[in-house]
């Protein structure tokens, strides 16, 4: 995949790229704010409310920020995919409706609301299977039962070596939409934007089955340029 030019101006920190899923969402936020700029001509009282709101409208426009990453040259790097921290590490099996009893070692990254919250492809691979599961609570993404009780999608990822792994994407307490971007059989490359989650959540590696994970837990992960672990 051919990589953009670094920005390093001001422009680039204060009116980054939108993902198109959140220009409706800004759209909204920002025509609320315009209709009471004008109703605060007639109703004095509103006028309280005009610039937190256009404030408010900014921000949501922030939070479907995509800006362009730069993994390292290492084709074997197995990257992060969400922006976060490293909230959960431990050995188990794949999720339920994926494949197998083998082990793997499992990397959890929590997004807070302030964090990017597009999803970028750990390696290059082609999605074997997509899990969506749209029932479920709304527990801290940070926990663990969050992965087996909460809204989530479940990847199951052949990599190019053919080495397999998962990715799970766990909707949080305020998130209640995940939007996943990819289907069964589709190729993708490494740091390709899959899906993202509104509003605060939780993503989910399994690590191939021999790889153990180069992180630890508190870390701060940057999607499509923080190594997890390498495959064989």
């Amino acid at each position: 995949m051919e990589e953009s030019k670094p920005d390093f101006s001001n422009k680039a920190y204060l009116l980054p790229h939108i993902n198109p899923e959140g220009v409706k969402f800004g759209a909204i936020a920002l025509c609320a704010a315009v209709v009471v700029a004008v109703l605060a001509g007639h109703i004095p009282f509103l006028a309280y409310f005009v610039l937190p709101l256009f404030l408010l409208a900014y921000g949501v426009f922030l939070f479907f920020r995509d800006p362009d990453r730069y993994p390292p040259e290492d084709e074997k790097a197995i990257l992060s995919p969400a922006d976060g921290r490293v909230c959960l590490i431990e050995e188990c099996e794949l999720p339920d409706g994926l494949q197998g009893e083998s082990r793997h070692w499992r990397v959890s990254v929590f997004m807070s609301v302030f964090n990017v919250h597009v999803n970028r492809m750990p390696t290059a691979g082609e999605i074997l299977k997509k899990e969506y599961i749209a029932a479920g609570k709304f527990f801290n993404a940070s926990l663990d039962k969050a992965s087996k009780e909460n809204e989530r999608c479940n990847y199951l990822v052949k990599a190019d070596n053919g080495q397999i792994y998962g990715v799970t994407q766990i909707a949080g307490l305020v998130a209640r939409r995940i939007v996943p971007q990819v289907e069964d059989g589709q190729k993708l490359l490494r740091t390709q934007r899959f899906g993202l989650i509104r509003f605060g959540s939780r993503l989910d590696v399994y690590l191939p089955e021999g790889v153990k994970p180069e992180v630890r837990i508190g870390q701060i992960m940057v999607a499509g340029e923080t190594v997890l672990g390498h495959l064989a």
